[in-house]
C-alpha cells in the first residue's frame, strides 16, 4: 500500500505537466538533426547565422528558421553586434543530455549486433 502512495505521488499531476511540456517544447526542437548539429557547433563557441550555414552545410534561411525554434523553445539566446546576431547555447547541459541519448543508442546498437552474432 505504501508502495503504491510512493509511485502515484511521483506519477502526480506536477510531473504530467511537466513532461508534456517537455515534450512540446525541448524535445519538439531536438527533433530535428541540424537543430542538434547548430546545438553542438554552439556548445563549442557563440555564433552568427553564416558561420553556423557554413559549417553545418546548409542554407541561411534555414539556419534562422532552426534558431528560430531554438530561441522559442529557451535552448538558444541571441545577441545583436553591428550588423550581425550573435547566437549563445543558454545551458550546455542541453548537449550533455543528448550526448547521454546517443551513448544509450550507441550501447544498444551494440547490443543488437551482439545477439545477431550470436
Amino acid at each position: 500500500m505504501i508502495e503504491e502512495q510512493e509511485t502515484a505521488r511521483r506519477f502526480d499531476g506536477r510531473l504530467r505537466s511537466e513532461l508534456e511540456e517537455l515534450t512540446a517544447g525541448v524535445c519538439r526542437a531536438l527533433s530535428d538533426p541540424k537543430r542538434l548539429m547548430i546545438l553542438y557547433a554552439l556548445a563549442e563557441k557563440s555564433r552568427a547565422v553564416g558561420e553556423l550555414a557554413e559549417l553545418i552545410d546548409v542554407s541561411h534561411s534555414n539556419v534562422s528558421q532552426h534558431l528560430g525554434v531554438l530561441r522559442d523553445r529557451g535552448l538558444v539566446d541571441a545577441e545583436r553586434e553591428a550588423n550581425r546576431v550573435i547566437y549563445t547555447l543558454r545551458d550546455t547541459r542541453v548537449v550533455d543530455a543528448i550526448d547521454v541519448l546517443r551513448a544509450v543508442m550507441t550501447d544498444d546498437l551494440d547490443r543488437r549486433r551482439a545477439l545477431r552474432a550470436g
